[in-house]
């Protein structure tokens, strides 16, 4: 039983007074979580750490705000509380063939046609939990159309160190694309066993380092490499990309189910280009409203958000600098941010869903 300090209040109490507040997202008891750190005991004073599962949480002040009212109703107003919001992502806790050593989440963003802007939401959602502090990577495994290197301005030529390919470095991100490797006019023309291996290389061969993050932009349709990608290593889930319109929706529906034929989990839709605001306070709908919102709730798919098409993105992506797209007064900021924070909550609830394998123990 924990010693009482000399104040009177022990560990146990300040848990049990805890017992009860939830994540809202997990809908589970941040004691039997574990999110309950460094309680450390004054005698006017009690502080506390909450390490939540992701920096890129949106209802942190929630949980802060939920914990502070406990411990206030159950142990009194006689002492200063002071609470750290931290955070520690979590991988889905198992180790399984195929995982890359170091990396907790791989997350494929993909889209059932091209021209909708995946490879720039996946370059943004990157640069997104990039901000909120995660340690983040990302592969570009559009082998056809690589474009990654230009939208976030990196180049060079990737070099070996021992056995592994150390990736480029560029505005915080872990970066490997073909496109560091050929020519940019060059193209690229390959047939699916190639493929295979080059989306191997690029997984296990490459120095990912320790990572919370890594992002992987799947070329458009439902071909090889979302196939390759699924053989290779569990990932933690995918996002699919779509524009309003309804023949953009029947492409991703598509990406839907094939996502779900292979067995990787859905963290969510996304709906690109979704608005244009125009001066005046007027908002103009270019291709439909709502579409992937209707779509994702009749296909039971969560809804990360709507991204505006807005001039800056288009811009900074030409000329290579996406990562200002959530620079502050980027008019894509608020917009994009709430994207990232929804895809990390999704990404907190399936890994709190994946079981825990037990040890096996041989006994001599």
């Amino acid at each position: 039983m924990p010693a009482a300090h000399p104040s009177g209040l022990t560990e146990q109490e300040v848990l049990s007074a805890l017992k009860g507040v939830q994540d809202p997202d997990l809908r589970r008891d941040l004691v039997d979580l574990g999110m309950i750190k460094d309680i450390r005991i004054g005698d006017r004073t009690l502080e506390l750490t909450v390490n939540l599962t992701t920096p890129a949480c949106p209802l942190k002040g929630k949980i802060e705000a939920d914990v502070r009212e406990a411990l206030t109703r159950h142990l009194g107003t006689d002492r200063e509380l002071r609470i750290t919001m931290a955070s520690d992502v979590r991988g889905k806790g198992v180790l399984e063939k195929g995982d890359i050593p170091g990396v907790r989440n791989v997350i494929a963003v993909g889209s059932g046609k091209g021209g909708v802007g995946k490879s720039t939401l996946a370059a943004a959602l990157a640069f997104g939990l990039r901000q909120y502090g995660s340690r983040v990577g990302l592969m570009d495994a559009d082998v056809y159309g690589p474009s990654v290197p230009h939208l976030v301005g990196a180049s060079g030529r990737p070099m070996a160190k021992g056995e592994r390919i150390q990736p480029i470095e560029a505005n915080g991100l872990k970066l490997m694309s073909i496109g560091f490797l050929v020519k940019p006019e060059q193209a690229v023309i390959m047939r699916g066993p190639m493929l295979h291996g080059i989306v191997n290389q690029f997984l296990h061969q490459v120095d990912w380092g320790e990572l919370d993050y890594l992002v992987i932009d799947l070329p458009p349709g439902t071909g090889d490499v979302p196939l390759t990608l699924s053989q290779s290593l569990p990932l933690t889930g995918a996002v699919v990309v779509c524009t309003p319109q309804e023949v953009a929706l029947l492409d991703a529906t598509r990406a839907v189910s094939m996502f779900r034929q292979l067995k990787v989990p859905l963290l969510g839709m996304v709906e690109n280009m979704s608005f244009l605001d125009i001066p005046g306070g007027e908002r103009m709908y270019p291709f439909g409203h709502g579409g992937v919102r209707r779509r994702a709730e009749e296909l039971e798919v969560p809804f990360l958000g709507e991204v505006p098409l807005v001039l800056n993105i288009r811009e900074l992506g030409d000329v290579g600098k996406l990562h200002e797209v959530l620079d502050e007064g980027s008019p894509s900021r608020p917009d994009l941010l709430s994207v990232v924070e929804a895809l990390a909550q999704q990404i907190s609830i399936r890994n709190l869903k994946t079981p825990r394998m037990p040890k096996l123990e041989i006994l001599g």
